[in-house]
């Protein structure tokens, strides 16, 4: 395996007043604090004889000392091309594209950076560049990197293709005459799923409570269990079509009720449940059913899912910490969202629904399938936002292929997910947890 061949070494600043003070020491790097505030700079090495349609996993080990939050002041990026030792800006150089490194605490003293990238050129050189930032003391000591070639086999499928993701609704006003039992909401789904299977997606997402929704009574007495004859319906259709399929249900779990979100296998098995974390407001908060607790997030061959379930998506932090739990999906079933009613008037407004659906999608770097009981709204998004597949309300189910690993770059030529994640500062948003903030509510009492 041919190793790349490390060409040049040099400090980089983008101003001499903001240059940190750099030293070498027997294969080590050290960046110190030079004890302004715009200090900012570090090392950057250049490699050469990287290989398109390679894979290569570079890891890098600093070791920090008076540093206060060594997450915030220390970066490693990795960069597809010559970067000018004195330039900040990536995307006015011959930079062909770049990465974060991503730290791991190793232990209070050491992070290791570390990442499998590929380049999209033959020949094109490597730049990896050291940083400590925003801080007035303290020091760090850099390893020479380690870059290994690994096969590209390794990489997760679903990173290297795409997924055909089908939502599954029934058309708007198809659903006639009363639906008064389970099983008449399992025969209107199923069939249509079966409809939908033969598109061979490899996902189908159903809307909220599909086993009981629009029937009557208490979901005390609706509820039933996961693996009980109402969802063995929905299991065989995964395992003739090896599919995956999200179902929506008021789930029993002995005494306890939950609106919950499940999701079953291509072999037929139970890989998840999701069980709703914010009531709605209106009846069900004050209905018996429990709340659930945290936000799991799903290892599949198809990607990492999470869910939210309908009055979830009102709050923020719901889709944030799916997308902070690793998904690659974001599955949400869902009746509607109060804020997309027209203002002052009850009436659904596509264009504000779309807005909100866009935004969770881009801000927490996720692709959404949003299935929506009465169908108009239903949606397929990928995660810069793009609209794949919109439900007007005449379709049974949309279909859309959905690139996971979209590869896209903003004009900094950075890759979109990377910057989304690793901006984050949050060391900064301890109010984002406090259990006693009520945001404007704290200041008016009434």
């Amino acid at each position: 395996m041919k190793n790349l061949a490390l060409e040049t070494i040099q400090p980089w600043a983008p101003h001499p007043l903001a240059a940190p003070l750099t030293e070498r020491d027997d294969g080590r790097f050290i960046i110190r604090a030079n004890g302004t505030r715009t200090c900012v700079g570090g090392w950057q090495m250049t490699f050469a004889g990287a290989k398109a349609e390679k894979a290569y996993l570079i890891k890098v080990k600093v070791k920090q000392s008076e540093i206060d939050n060594p997450h915030d002041t220390l970066r490693c990026a990795a960069y597809w091309g010559e970067l000018p030792p004195t330039s900040n800006k990536a995307g006015n150089s011959e930079v062909i594209d770049w990465d974060y490194l991503l730290p791991e605490q190793v232990n209070t003293q050491i992070l290791r950076f570390q990442r499998c990238l590929s380049p999209e050129q033959d020949d094109v050189s490597l730049t990896l560049r050291f940083t400590l930032r925003w801080s007035t003391k303290g020091s760090s000591t850099w390893s020479l990197p380690q870059i290994e070639e690994v096969p590209t086999d390794e990489i997760p499928t679903y990173m290297r293709q795409s997924i055909k993701v089908a939502v599954v609704t029934g058309k708007k006003n198809q659903r006639q005459g009363p639906f008064t039992t389970v099983d008449d909401n399992i025969s209107f789904y199923a069939s249509l799923c079966e409809t939908a299977s033969r598109e061979k997606p490899s996902l189908i997402v159903l809307p909220e409570i599909a086993l009981q929704w629009g029937i009557k009574g208490s979901p005390i007495d609706l509820a039933v269990p996961l693996t009980g004859r109402e969802t063995k319906v929905f299991v065989d259709i995964a395992r003739r079509y090896r599919l995956r399929v999200m179902l929506g249900m008021l789930e029993r779990d002995e005494d306890a009720v939950y609106n919950s979100a499940v999701l079953i296998s291509p072999s037929g098995q139970i890989d998840g449940v999701y069980r709703k974390v914010h009531l709605a407001v209106g009846g069900e908060i004050e209905s018996g059913i429990l709340p659930g607790e945290g936000f799991p997030v799903f290892e599949t061959e198809i990607g990492r899912i999470g869910c939210n379930i309908c009055m979830d998506s009102s709050v923020t932090e719901s889709s944030r910490m799916v997308g902070l739990n690793g998904a690659d999906f974001l599955l949400l079933p869902i009746m509607g969202d109060h804020r997309a009613w027209q203002p002052g008037l009850r009436v659904f407004d596509p264009n504000r629904f779309r807005g909100i659906m866009q935004t969770r999608a881009m801000d927490n770097q996720v692709c959404m399938a949003v299935a929506v009981n009465r169908t108009e709204g239903s949606c397929i998004i990928d995660r810069l936002g793009n609209v794949l597949a919109w439900n007007h309300g005449d379709k049974e189910f949309i279909l859309a292929e959905i690139n996971v690993s979209d590869g896209y770059r903003p004009a900094s030529k950075g890759c979109f997910r990377s910057i989304n994640w690793m901006q984050r500062r949050p060391h900064l948003y301890q109010v984002f947890v406090d259990n006693h903030n009520r945001g404007s509510l704290l200041t008016k009492p009434y």
